[in-house]
């Protein structure tokens, strides 16, 4: 019960006399929230209030846990998605869950009910700067493409060698949002906002040397970026990142001209 087509199915079905009020009433108990044990709450009503399905945090979370949260998600969703799951933790849900996909560098785990094509017009690109940011990239990739977005990659692309952004500039031109992510100084989103003509969302990364503070120094790079037109999202928060670039391209056609309203 977490889709419109579910709930108009529902009242459908009660209007024709297939199910009783009363046990329609029994269904539509759990269509703001469910109760998973003691230790999680399910808000299946996230879709109708945001466009986006709940997501799973698998860090800090057992594998129990997951798995149980998973097998109520699964009823009535056509996406159950849960990130930060380690390969190891990954291992244990297989035996646990049926039907499990696993991105293994974006660290995702997915039940999906069908392949699912791109549902949105526009193109998200995710640019990294450096081979070990993909971790953080991939997740951003990997979430916008299972929430119906059309998504470019370009890898390893970062400041210390210009030239490999330069000459793939036709990504940041094809684009309707960009994700730009990269750790050490963080310098690259305000390159690439200094070529494009759409939001840039920069997403600093933990990667780096002492004095990068664990993202810390990248993130107050973006912050202070003389770029225009930049949002900057917390470190490491490639999902985020996804979810904000999908608002943008999701919500576009509720904007029209003045002399067009």
């Amino acid at each position: 019960m977490t889709q419109p087509e579910a709930l108009h199915s529902l009242l459908e079905a009660v209007a024709a006399g297939n199910v009783t009020p009363a046990s329609a009433l029994d269904k539509l108990k759990n269509l703001t929230f469910e109760s998973v044990g003691d230790f999680a709450k399910i808000d299946h009503h996230r879709t109708l209030r945001t466009g986006f399905p709940e997501v799973i945090w698998g860090l800090g979370k057992t594998p129990e846990q997951i798995a149980q949260i998973i097998e109520v998600m699964r009823v009535g969703n056509p996406l159950v998605m849960a990130t930060r799951i380690e390969p190891d933790v990954f291992t244990k849900l297989q035996e646990k869950v049926s039907g499990l996909q696993y991105y293994p560098t974006a660290r995702i785990c997915t039940l999906v009910s069908e392949t699912i094509p791109s549902k949105y017009s526009g193109i998200i690109s995710v640019i990294c700067a450096g081979t070990s940011d993909l971790p953080v990239a991939e997740e951003a990739a990997v979430t916008a493409e299972l929430c119906g977005f059309q998504v470019k990659r370009l890898w390893d692309v970062g400041v210390a060698g210009i030239h490999r952004l330069l000459s793939n500039q036709q990504v940041i031109t094809e684009a309707d949002v960009l994700i730009v992510v990269a750790g050490m100084e963080g310098a690259l989103p305000s390159v690439v906002a200094g070529l494009a003509d759409c939001p840039v969302i920069a997403v600093p990364t933990s990667i780096g040397y002492g004095t990068s503070f664990g993202g810390i120094a990248p993130l107050l790079t973006m912050l202070n970026s003389c770029a225009p037109g930049i949002g900057v999202v917390n470190i490491d928060n490639g999902f985020g990142a996804a979810i904000l670039a999908g608002q943008i391209l999701r919500t576009a056609h509720k904007l029209k001209p003045i002399n067009e309203q």
